[in-house]
Protein backbone atom coordinates (compact mmCIF):
# COMPACT_ATOMS: atom_id res chain seq x y z
CA UNK A 1 0.00 0.00 0.00
CA UNK A 2 1.34 3.58 -1.12
CA UNK A 3 2.60 5.74 2.28
CA UNK A 4 3.00 9.20 2.44
CA UNK A 5 6.73 9.75 0.91
CA UNK A 6 9.45 11.76 3.35
CA UNK A 7 11.09 12.33 0.38
CA UNK A 8 8.57 13.94 -1.52
CA UNK A 9 7.62 16.24 1.30
CA UNK A 10 11.41 17.35 2.89
CA UNK A 11 11.04 20.86 2.36
CA UNK A 12 8.01 21.79 0.85
CA UNK A 13 6.50 24.78 2.05
CA UNK A 14 2.69 23.24 3.09
CA UNK A 15 -0.71 25.31 3.65
CA UNK A 16 -2.81 23.69 6.17
CA UNK A 17 -5.65 25.16 6.83
CA UNK A 18 -7.72 23.37 10.36
CA UNK A 19 -4.46 22.49 11.83
CA UNK A 20 -6.04 23.24 15.12
CA UNK A 21 -8.81 20.86 14.63
CA UNK A 22 -8.74 17.29 15.55
CA UNK A 23 -7.64 15.69 11.68
CA UNK A 24 -5.68 19.13 11.11
CA UNK A 25 -3.50 18.62 14.33
CA UNK A 26 -2.71 14.54 13.38
CA UNK A 27 -2.18 15.89 9.50
CA UNK A 28 0.12 19.26 11.10
CA UNK A 29 2.39 16.40 13.45
CA UNK A 30 2.44 14.08 10.47
CA UNK A 31 3.68 16.52 7.50
CA UNK A 32 6.35 18.17 10.14
CA UNK A 33 7.87 14.78 10.87
CA UNK A 34 8.00 13.86 7.13
CA UNK A 35 9.91 17.40 6.44
CA UNK A 36 7.33 19.72 5.48
CA UNK A 37 7.42 23.31 6.61
CA UNK A 38 3.64 24.11 7.88
CA UNK A 39 2.04 26.86 7.75
CA UNK A 40 -1.54 26.55 9.48
CA UNK A 41 -4.36 28.58 9.17
CA UNK A 42 -7.25 28.57 11.11
CA UNK A 43 -9.39 29.27 14.19
CA UNK A 44 -8.52 29.15 17.54
CA UNK A 45 -9.52 25.52 19.04
CA UNK A 46 -13.26 25.67 19.93
CA UNK A 47 -13.55 23.29 22.79
CA UNK A 48 -11.32 22.64 26.02
CA UNK A 49 -8.89 20.01 25.87
CA UNK A 50 -7.94 20.41 22.20
CA UNK A 51 -5.30 18.01 21.04
CA UNK A 52 -3.61 21.27 18.87
CA UNK A 53 -3.13 22.33 22.61
CA UNK A 54 -2.28 18.97 24.17
CA UNK A 55 0.51 18.38 21.69
CA UNK A 56 2.04 21.86 21.35
CA UNK A 57 1.13 21.75 17.73
CA UNK A 58 1.48 25.56 17.70
CA UNK A 59 5.06 25.00 17.97
CA UNK A 60 5.67 22.13 15.47
CA UNK A 61 3.57 24.98 12.54
CA UNK A 62 3.49 28.70 11.72
CA UNK A 63 0.27 28.90 13.17
CA UNK A 64 -1.44 31.73 12.26
CA UNK A 65 -5.38 32.25 14.04
CA UNK A 66 -7.31 33.97 10.92
CA UNK A 67 -11.08 32.96 10.14
CA UNK A 68 -11.34 32.14 6.38
CA UNK A 69 -14.93 33.73 6.73
CA UNK A 70 -13.15 37.02 6.63
CA UNK A 71 -11.44 37.74 3.01
CA UNK A 72 -9.99 40.38 4.05
CA UNK A 73 -8.04 38.79 7.20
CA UNK A 74 -6.79 35.47 4.69
CA UNK A 75 -5.31 37.91 2.52
CA UNK A 76 -3.43 39.98 4.77
CA UNK A 77 -2.45 36.35 6.62
CA UNK A 78 -0.77 35.32 3.60
CA UNK A 79 0.64 38.46 2.14
CA UNK A 80 4.04 37.43 0.99
CA UNK A 81 4.00 33.78 2.12
CA UNK A 82 4.63 31.32 -1.25
CA UNK A 83 3.72 27.84 -0.89
CA UNK A 84 4.03 24.71 -2.73
CA UNK A 85 1.22 22.49 -1.92
CA UNK A 86 -2.34 23.51 0.05
CA UNK A 87 -4.16 21.00 2.17
CA UNK A 88 -7.40 22.72 2.39
CA UNK A 89 -9.27 21.16 5.67
CA UNK A 90 -11.01 23.74 7.76
CA UNK A 91 -14.48 23.47 8.07
CA UNK A 92 -17.14 23.46 10.37
CA UNK A 93 -17.62 19.54 10.34
CA UNK A 94 -20.56 18.91 12.99
CA UNK A 95 -24.07 18.07 11.52
CA UNK A 96 -26.13 18.93 14.75
CA UNK A 97 -24.36 22.28 14.65
CA UNK A 98 -25.04 22.97 10.86
CA UNK A 99 -28.33 22.73 11.69
CA UNK A 100 -28.49 25.21 15.41
CA UNK A 101 -26.01 27.34 13.12
CA UNK A 102 -26.78 26.83 9.25
CA UNK A 103 -25.85 30.05 7.72
CA UNK A 104 -22.81 29.94 9.59
CA UNK A 105 -21.82 26.51 8.30
CA UNK A 106 -22.27 27.91 4.91
CA UNK A 107 -20.13 30.62 5.80
CA UNK A 108 -17.64 28.48 6.93
CA UNK A 109 -17.71 25.55 4.52
CA UNK A 110 -18.34 27.63 1.49
CA UNK A 111 -17.45 31.12 1.61
CA UNK A 112 -14.15 30.02 3.69
CA UNK A 113 -13.54 27.60 0.96
CA UNK A 114 -13.94 30.61 -2.03
CA UNK A 115 -12.08 32.80 -0.27
CA UNK A 116 -9.55 30.59 -0.12
CA UNK A 117 -9.05 29.74 -3.17
CA UNK A 118 -9.29 33.43 -4.66
CA UNK A 119 -6.24 34.10 -2.35
CA UNK A 120 -4.91 31.12 -4.05
CA UNK A 121 -4.69 32.38 -7.03
CA UNK A 122 -1.91 34.96 -6.66
CA UNK A 123 0.88 31.84 -5.31
CA UNK A 124 3.37 32.05 -7.66
CA UNK A 125 4.66 29.15 -6.92
CA UNK A 126 2.02 26.68 -6.46
CA UNK A 127 1.88 22.47 -7.56
CA UNK A 128 -1.65 21.25 -6.37
CA UNK A 129 -4.73 22.29 -4.04
CA UNK A 130 -5.99 19.21 -1.82
CA UNK A 131 -9.72 20.49 -0.06
CA UNK A 132 -11.51 18.00 2.06
CA UNK A 133 -14.77 17.64 1.90
CA UNK A 134 -17.27 15.03 3.18
CA UNK A 135 -18.24 11.42 2.40
CA UNK A 136 -21.80 12.94 3.01
CA UNK A 137 -21.77 15.37 -0.40
CA UNK A 138 -23.28 12.77 -1.92
CA UNK A 139 -27.53 12.54 -2.29
CA UNK A 140 -28.27 10.01 -0.38
CA UNK A 141 -31.57 7.78 -0.74
CA UNK A 142 -30.89 5.40 2.02
CA UNK A 143 -30.60 2.53 -0.42
CA UNK A 144 -27.38 1.25 1.19
CA UNK A 145 -25.04 1.30 -1.79
CA UNK A 146 -21.65 2.66 -1.26
CA UNK A 147 -21.11 5.76 -3.30
CA UNK A 148 -19.12 6.27 -5.75
CA UNK A 149 -16.91 9.49 -7.32
CA UNK A 150 -19.12 9.61 -10.04
CA UNK A 151 -23.02 9.68 -8.04
CA UNK A 152 -24.77 12.93 -8.00
CA UNK A 153 -24.09 15.55 -5.06
CA UNK A 154 -26.56 16.35 -2.66
CA UNK A 155 -27.35 16.78 1.07
CA UNK A 156 -30.68 17.15 3.42
CA UNK A 157 -29.03 18.90 6.10
CA UNK A 158 -27.13 21.50 6.60
CA UNK A 159 -23.53 20.07 6.91
CA UNK A 160 -24.26 17.82 4.20
CA UNK A 161 -25.42 20.67 1.70
CA UNK A 162 -22.42 23.18 2.30
CA UNK A 163 -19.82 20.39 1.12
CA UNK A 164 -21.61 18.91 -1.58
CA UNK A 165 -21.38 22.61 -2.39
CA UNK A 166 -18.20 23.27 -1.71
CA UNK A 167 -17.11 20.80 -4.11
CA UNK A 168 -19.22 23.00 -6.83
CA UNK A 169 -17.34 25.63 -5.89
CA UNK A 170 -13.56 23.71 -6.02
CA UNK A 171 -14.77 22.50 -9.45
CA UNK A 172 -15.68 26.42 -10.39
CA UNK A 173 -12.22 27.94 -9.00
CA UNK A 174 -10.18 24.92 -10.78
CA UNK A 175 -11.79 25.03 -14.34
CA UNK A 176 -11.84 29.13 -14.43
CA UNK A 177 -8.43 30.23 -13.00
CA UNK A 178 -6.49 27.46 -11.43
CA UNK A 179 -6.45 24.75 -14.41
CA UNK A 180 -5.70 27.19 -16.76
CA UNK A 181 -2.23 28.07 -14.63
CA UNK A 182 -1.36 24.01 -15.00
CA UNK A 183 -2.47 23.89 -10.81
CA UNK A 184 -4.36 20.71 -9.94
CA UNK A 185 -7.22 21.06 -7.60
CA UNK A 186 -8.87 18.45 -6.54
CA UNK A 187 -11.16 17.53 -3.29
CA UNK A 188 -10.73 14.29 -1.29
CA UNK A 189 -14.04 12.73 0.18
CA UNK A 190 -13.53 11.11 3.66
CA UNK A 191 -15.14 8.69 5.63
CA UNK A 192 -16.22 8.98 9.59
CA UNK A 193 -12.67 9.34 11.48
CA UNK A 194 -12.16 8.33 14.68
CA UNK A 195 -8.50 8.30 16.68
CA UNK A 196 -7.62 9.87 19.65
CA UNK A 197 -7.23 13.33 20.75
CA UNK A 198 -11.02 14.03 19.02
CA UNK A 199 -12.83 15.84 21.71
CA UNK A 200 -15.29 17.88 19.56
CA UNK A 201 -19.32 17.85 20.37
CA UNK A 202 -21.76 15.33 19.33
CA UNK A 203 -18.69 12.75 17.98
CA UNK A 204 -18.95 9.35 18.91
CA UNK A 205 -15.87 8.76 20.58
CA UNK A 206 -15.59 11.42 22.16
CA UNK A 207 -18.94 11.41 24.02
CA UNK A 208 -17.83 7.58 25.40
CA UNK A 209 -14.99 9.03 26.15
CA UNK A 210 -16.52 12.11 28.21
CA UNK A 211 -19.24 9.91 29.62
CA UNK A 212 -16.87 7.43 30.81
CA UNK A 213 -14.45 9.65 32.49
CA UNK A 214 -17.56 11.62 34.55
CA UNK A 215 -18.49 7.72 34.89
CA UNK A 216 -21.67 8.47 32.90
CA UNK A 217 -23.88 6.75 30.43
CA UNK A 218 -23.40 7.13 26.57
CA UNK A 219 -26.50 8.16 24.73
CA UNK A 220 -27.03 7.06 21.49
CA UNK A 221 -29.43 8.25 18.83
CA UNK A 222 -29.04 5.78 15.96
CA UNK A 223 -27.13 2.91 17.30
CA UNK A 224 -28.62 1.17 14.18
CA UNK A 225 -27.05 3.19 11.73
CA UNK A 226 -24.05 2.88 9.19
CA UNK A 227 -20.86 4.39 9.38
CA UNK A 228 -17.65 4.04 6.49
CA UNK A 229 -15.90 4.06 9.80
CA UNK A 230 -11.97 5.16 9.35
CA UNK A 231 -8.67 5.45 11.63
CA UNK A 232 -7.58 8.65 11.37
CA UNK A 233 -4.29 8.03 10.26
CA UNK A 234 -6.12 5.96 7.44
CA UNK A 235 -7.87 8.81 6.43
CA UNK A 236 -4.81 11.09 6.41
CA UNK A 237 -2.61 9.20 4.50
CA UNK A 238 -4.81 9.17 2.24
CA UNK A 239 -4.83 12.55 1.60
CA UNK A 240 -1.26 13.28 1.73
CA UNK A 241 -0.74 9.98 -1.01
CA UNK A 242 -3.33 12.01 -3.28
CA UNK A 243 -1.81 15.63 -2.82
CA UNK A 244 1.67 14.02 -3.66
CA UNK A 245 -0.12 12.48 -7.36
CA UNK A 246 -1.63 15.96 -7.92
CA UNK A 247 1.45 17.43 -7.60
CA UNK A 248 3.48 15.46 -9.98
CA UNK A 249 0.67 13.82 -12.40
CA UNK A 250 -1.04 16.43 -14.34
CA UNK A 251 -3.81 13.03 -14.99
CA UNK A 252 -4.33 12.66 -11.46
CA UNK A 253 -7.99 12.42 -10.65
CA UNK A 254 -10.05 15.45 -9.18
CA UNK A 255 -11.97 13.75 -6.51
CA UNK A 256 -11.54 10.85 -4.66
CA UNK A 257 -12.89 8.97 -1.91
CA UNK A 258 -11.02 7.64 1.21
CA UNK A 259 -12.83 4.57 3.26
CA UNK A 260 -12.40 1.51 5.17
CA UNK A 261 -11.23 -1.46 3.35
CA UNK A 262 -12.47 -3.25 0.47
CA UNK A 263 -14.31 -6.16 1.73
CA UNK A 264 -14.64 -5.29 5.61
CA UNK A 265 -17.60 -5.60 7.10
CA UNK A 266 -19.94 -2.77 8.00
CA UNK A 267 -19.71 -1.76 11.18
CA UNK A 268 -22.99 -0.27 13.41
CA UNK A 269 -23.00 2.84 15.68
CA UNK A 270 -24.01 0.77 18.52
CA UNK A 271 -21.24 -2.14 17.75
CA UNK A 272 -18.46 0.74 17.30
CA UNK A 273 -19.91 2.36 21.18
CA UNK A 274 -19.99 -1.26 22.55
CA UNK A 275 -16.71 -2.02 21.36
CA UNK A 276 -15.22 1.83 22.63
CA UNK A 277 -17.04 1.61 26.36
CA UNK A 278 -15.48 -2.13 26.63
CA UNK A 279 -12.25 -0.78 26.07
CA UNK A 280 -12.07 1.64 28.13
CA UNK A 281 -14.11 -0.25 31.13
CA UNK A 282 -16.93 2.47 30.59
CA UNK A 283 -20.42 1.68 31.64
CA UNK A 284 -22.53 0.52 28.62
CA UNK A 285 -24.36 2.74 26.43
CA UNK A 286 -28.29 3.96 26.48
CA UNK A 287 -30.33 4.22 23.37
CA UNK A 288 -32.73 7.67 23.55
CA UNK A 289 -34.18 8.19 20.15
CA UNK A 290 -34.36 11.63 18.47
CA UNK A 291 -37.24 11.55 16.42
CA UNK A 292 -36.51 15.21 14.79
CA UNK A 293 -33.06 13.58 13.54
CA UNK A 294 -32.86 14.00 9.54
CA UNK A 295 -29.04 11.95 10.19
CA UNK A 296 -28.80 9.59 7.65
CA UNK A 297 -28.92 6.04 8.74
CA UNK A 298 -27.23 3.95 6.18
CA UNK A 299 -24.05 5.44 4.42
CA UNK A 300 -20.74 3.46 2.95
CA UNK A 301 -18.50 4.92 0.28
CA UNK A 302 -16.59 3.02 -2.52
CA UNK A 303 -12.51 3.76 -2.44
CA UNK A 304 -12.04 1.73 -4.87
CA UNK A 305 -10.74 4.38 -7.66
CA UNK A 306 -7.82 5.40 -4.93
CA UNK A 307 -6.78 2.21 -4.72
CA UNK A 308 -7.32 1.90 -8.33
CA UNK A 309 -5.11 4.95 -9.40
CA UNK A 310 -3.03 5.50 -5.83
CA UNK A 311 -2.16 2.09 -4.99
CA UNK A 312 -3.41 3.36 -1.26
CA UNK A 313 -5.89 1.40 0.66
CA UNK A 314 -6.76 1.69 4.59
CA UNK A 315 -4.61 -0.60 6.28
CA UNK A 316 -6.78 -0.33 10.04
CA UNK A 317 -10.46 -2.25 9.71
CA UNK A 318 -13.06 -0.52 11.93
CA UNK A 319 -12.39 -2.73 15.09
CA UNK A 320 -8.80 -1.70 15.09
CA UNK A 321 -9.14 1.72 14.80
CA UNK A 322 -11.00 1.48 17.39
CA UNK A 323 -8.26 -0.17 19.41
CA UNK A 324 -6.04 2.08 18.63
CA UNK A 325 -7.99 5.19 19.42
CA UNK A 326 -8.50 3.68 22.78
CA UNK A 327 -5.20 2.74 23.58
CA UNK A 328 -4.23 6.66 22.56
CA UNK A 329 -7.12 7.78 25.48
CA UNK A 330 -6.23 5.38 27.62
CA UNK A 331 -2.32 5.87 27.67
CA UNK A 332 -2.75 9.87 27.84
CA UNK A 333 -4.83 9.06 30.85
CA UNK A 334 -2.08 6.93 32.40
CA UNK A 335 0.25 10.03 31.95
CA UNK A 336 1.88 9.46 28.37
CA UNK A 337 2.31 12.67 26.71
CA UNK A 338 0.10 13.64 23.36
CA UNK A 339 2.23 14.60 21.18
CA UNK A 340 4.37 11.17 21.49
CA UNK A 341 1.16 9.02 21.55
CA UNK A 342 0.69 10.54 18.27
CA UNK A 343 4.19 10.13 16.98
CA UNK A 344 4.07 6.59 18.22
CA UNK A 345 1.12 5.46 16.24
CA UNK A 346 2.47 7.57 12.82
CA UNK A 347 5.32 5.34 13.56
CA UNK A 348 3.82 2.20 14.36
CA UNK A 349 1.54 2.79 11.34
CA UNK A 350 4.32 3.50 8.67
CA UNK A 351 5.65 -0.30 9.69
CA UNK A 352 2.28 -1.92 8.54
CA UNK A 353 1.80 -3.77 5.21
Amino acid sequence: MSRPDPGFWSGKRVLLTGHTGFKGSWAAIWLTRLGANVTGLALAPDQEPALFIQAGVASLTDSLLVDLRRPADVEQALDGRGFDLVLHMAAQPIVRASIEDPIGTFASNVMGTAHLLQTLRGQEALKAVLAITSDKVYANHETGRAFAEGDALGGKDPYSASKAAAEIVVQSFAKSFFDKAGVPVATARGGNVIGGGDYSRDRLVADIVRAGQAQGVTVLRHPEATRPWQHVLDCVAGYLVFLERLATDPAAPRALNFGPRQGGREVTVGELATRAVEALGAKPWRHEPDPNSIEAKSLGIDAGLARQVLGFESALDAPAAVDWTMDWYRDLANGGDALGLVQDQITRYESLR
